[in-house]
C-alpha cells in the first residue's frame, strides 16, 4: 500500500470575516508571496468562507511526531495532485518571484531615492523610477550647479516621456556647506545649518583606521588631512567644542574624547575606532552648533533651484520658524512658487515642533542626526510624533535615514530594515528615503525594489479610513477641510477611487492626508502642480488640459483613466470639484459627484 508521510502541517486561522471573496484578496495580491498563495489555496477548500482583505492572523505548529496517511489505489491520482501543488508551493517560495515580481496594484507610500556615482545616470535613473522611485535626491556636497543640472535635465526628459509617472528632484546642499552637531520625481532642495552650514571633516588623501586609544585632532586649518590630523570646513569649531565634550563621526560610527583644545585645534582620544574617510560629519553629542541662518553659498544654491524651477526646498538644523519665513519671503520675492520642507534633526528643534511645522509645507524625520544629538531610544518616539504632527496640520513628512543601510553593500536587507519601512508607512508617512544605497550602493535597484514591495505589502494590512482624530486643526476654519473629510467618507463607504481637478494642489494635499482607501486621481492643467502633488501619498498626478466645458473634461478624464487601465469599464469614481481656486465658475463651491466609467 502506498504511504504518504507528513512530517508538518500549516494550520490558517482568519481573525475576520468580511465581505468579497478569496479570490479578490488573491487577484489585489498578486503576484503573491509563498504565503499568499497557500493561504489563499487552503481557504478556497471551504466553501461559504470568505477571507478579509486587511488583517489576518496565521499560526503554525509541528506535529509532535511523523504521522502516516495510508493511501489506497483509488487515491493515487489524488496524492499525485497534491505533491503537484506542493511543488508548486515550493516554487513560490523562491524569493525571486516572491519578493521581486511587479505588484499590479499601486503602492501609495512615495519613494525618494538619492542619485550619486552609482545612479547618475540615464540608464540608472530611468530603471529606478521603473522599480518604484517617485522623488530623486541629489547630494550637492558632491559635484557642482553643472553636474546636478544634468541630472535635473534627465529627470525632467523622464517626465517628458512619462508624462503620468512624473518624477521630482531633492537637492541636498548640507553636506558641503552646512555644519551639523550631534546632540535626497519632485525638485527639493535640502540645505542644513539653521539652514546653512554642517560641520564636516576635511578631505584626506586615503581612509585612515583608528584605533581606541589613540590621539587624534581635528583643525579649523583648511587643506589638513594627515594621519593623526585632518582639518574642518567650519571656523567656530573650536569654540563650539568643551573639553569633556563626546564628538561622533557619522552620527556615532565612530567617536571621540575631547582631552584638549588650542586657538585652532581639538585633540581627542579615539573612543569607538573605525575606518575616517573624507567629508564625514561631526557632531557632538548634546549640542547645536552656533551657525549662521543662510551663508551666501546657500543663496546661490536657492536661486539655483528658483532658476531650475524646483518644487521644494529641504532646509536642515531648524530650531525656529524665523528661518522657514525668511526663506519663504525671499522665494515670494522671487515670485517662486516652491514649498519648504522641514529637517527635524536638532535638539533645538523638539520644543518648537509645532511652530516650526505649522511655518513649513512638511517636515522630514532626519533620524541619523536626531539620534546622534539625543539619546537613541528617543528615535522611535520622535517619529511617530513628528508624522503625528504633521498628519494632524495636513503637511507631507518622509522619514529618512539608514531605512535600508545594509544594501550599500549586501543585496538583501536585514530584517530589522524590512520592519523599519513597515513600522513608517503604518505611522502614516508619506514618503520614505533611500540614500547611500542608492547614491553609491553595490545595490540601488535592489534597494528601491525592496522598500517598493515591503510598502505595498504593508499597506495591503492597514484598515482603510483610519486618521488622527485631530486631522486637520491647520484648515479646521476652512470650508475646503469638512468638503475633504466627506469626501473621503463617501469614497470609502462605496469603495471607489477619487478623481479630483486643481489647479493648486490644495485640495489633493487635502484628501491625502485623510489617507481614503482608494486612489487620488489628480488632475491639474500645471506641470509644476504634477511634479508636487509626487510626494504626496496616495496621490497619483495626471497633466491635462482643462477645457472651457466642464464635462468635456470629466469625460476626457475618465477615458483617460480607462485607457490606460487606471479604472475600468463600469466602476464608479468619486468626482471631486473644490478648493481656493475655482473651476469653470465664478464663485467658490463645492460638488462631489458620482460617476460611472463608460
Amino acid at each position: 500500500m502506498a504511504q504518504v508521510v507528513a512530517t508538518r502541517s500549516i494550520q490558517s486561522a482568519f481573525a475576520c470575516p468580511s465581505t468579497g471573496s478569496g479570490q479578490d484578496l488573491f487577484d489585489k495580491l498578486k503576484p503573491s508571496s509563498f504565503a499568499s498563495k497557500l493561504f489563499f489555496n487552503l481557504q478556497k477548500k471551504r466553501s461559504g468562507d470568505v477571507v478579509y482583505g486587511r488583517r489576518f492572523q496565521i499560526s503554525a505548529k509541528r506535529s509532535a511526531q511523523a504521522q502516516v496517511v495510508p493511501v489506497s489505489p483509488v487515491d493515487v491520482s489524488k496524492v499525485e495532485e497534491g505533491i503537484g501543488k506542493l511543488n508548486e508551493l515550493q516554487q513560490l517560495g523562491d524569493t525571486s518571484v516572491a519578493l521581486w515580481s511587479k505588484p499590479t496594484v499601486s503602492r501609495k507610500t512615495k519613494i525618494v531615492c538619492t542619485i550619486g556615482p552609482s545612479t547618475n545616470t540615464k540608464e540608472m535613473i530611468w530603471k529606478l523610477a521603473e522599480s518604484g522611485m517617485n522623488v530623486a535626491r541629489m547630494n550637492m556636497s558632491h559635484g557642482d550647479h553643472a553636474s546636478h543640472k544634468k541630472v535635473i535635465d534627465l529627470v525632467k526628459e523622464y517626465n517628458e516621456q512619462n508624462k503620468d509617472n512624473v518624477i521630482a528632484i531633492m537637492l541636498d546642499t548640507k553636506a558641503r556647506f552646512s555644519l551639523l552637531f550631534i546632540a535626497p520625481h519632485h525638485i527639493i532642495f535640502d540645505f542644513t545649518g539653521q539652514i546653512g552650514p554642517e560641520v564636516r571633516s576635511g578631505d584626506l588623501p586615503q581612509p585612515i583606521n583608528l584605533e581606541p586609544g589613540q590621539e587624534f585632532t581635528f583643525t579649523i586649518q583648511r587643506g589638513v588631512g594627515t594621519a593623526d590630523c585632518v582639518s574642518v570646513n567650519y571656523d567656530d569649531f573650536v569654540n563650539d567644542i568643551a573639553v569633556g565634550d563626546m564628538l561622533l563621526v557619522d552620527g556615532g560610527m565612530m567617536s571621540f574624547l575631547v582631552r584638549s583644545k588650542t586657538k585652532d585645534s581639538v585633540k581627542c582620544e579615539v573612543i569607538d575606532g573605525g575606518e575616517l574617510k573624507s567629508r564625514r560629519h561631526l557632531n557632538v553629542r548634546g549640542k547645536s552648533a552656533t551657525l549662521p541662518s543662510i551663508t551666501e553659498k546657500d543663496w546661490e544654491d536657492i536661486k539655483f533651484g528658483v532658476d531650475n524651477q524646483v518644487d521644494f526646498y529641504a532646509v536642515s538644523f531648524v530650531k525656529s520658524e524665523e528661518v522657514v519665513h525668511e526663506l519663504k519671503s525671499y522665494l515670494k520675492s522671487c515670485n517662486a512658487d516652491i514649498h519648504v520642507i522641514v529637517k527635524i534633526e536638532s535638539a533645538d528643534s523638539i520644543p518648537n515642533l509645532h511652530s516650526i511645522i505649522t511655518a513649513s509645507d512638511g517636515a522630514m524625520v532626519a533620524r541619523g542626526d536626531l539620534g546622534a544629538e539625543l539619546p537613541i531610544e528617543e528615535v522611535p518616539l520622535l517619529q511617530e510624533e513628528i508624522i503625528r504632527i504633521c498628519r494632524s496640520m495636513g503637511k507631507a513628512v518622509i522619514v529618512a535615514t539608514n531605512m535600508l543601510e545594509s544594501m550599500i553593500v549586501h543585496p538583501t536587507p536585514t530584517r530589522a530594515e524590512v520592519s523599519d519601512i513597515a513600522i513608517a508607512v503604518r505611522e502614516g508617512a508619506d514618503a520614505v528615503m533611500l540614500s547611500g544605497e542608492t547614491a553609491h550602493g553595490k545595490f540601488p535597484l535592489k534597494a528601491a525594489k525592496v522598500m517598493h514591495t515591503v510598502a505595498l505589502r504593508t499597506e495591503a494590512t492597514i484598515p482603510g479610513g483610519t486618521m488622527p482624530a485631530n486631522l486637520g486643526q491647520a484648515f479646521k476654519n476652512h470650508m475646503s477641510e469638512m468638503f475633504a473629510y466627506h469626501a473621503t467618507m463617501m469614497s470609502n463607504t462605496l469603495g471607489t477611487s477619487i478623481v479630483v481637478f486643481t489647479r493648486s494642489g490644495f485640495m489633493a494635499i487635502l484628501l491625502s492626508h485623510y489617507r481614503p482607501t482608494g486612489t487620488i486621481f489628480a488632475f491639474t492643467n500645471d506641470k509644476r502642480i504634477q511634479q508636487r502633488l509626487a510626494l504626496y501619498q496616495g496621490v497619483c498626478p495626471i497633466h491635462l488640459e482643462f477645457s472651457d466645458d466642464a464635462e468635456e473634461t470629466f469625460g476626457k478624464a475618465l477615458s483617460l483613466l480607462r485607457d490606460q487601465g487606471m479604472v475600468k469599464e463600469g466602476e464608479e469614481v468619486a468626482l471631486v470639484q473644490s478648493g481656493r481656486q475655482p473651476i469653470w465658475r465664478f464663485q467658490s463651491t463645492h460638488n462631489i459627484q458620482v460617476r460611472k466609467v463608460l
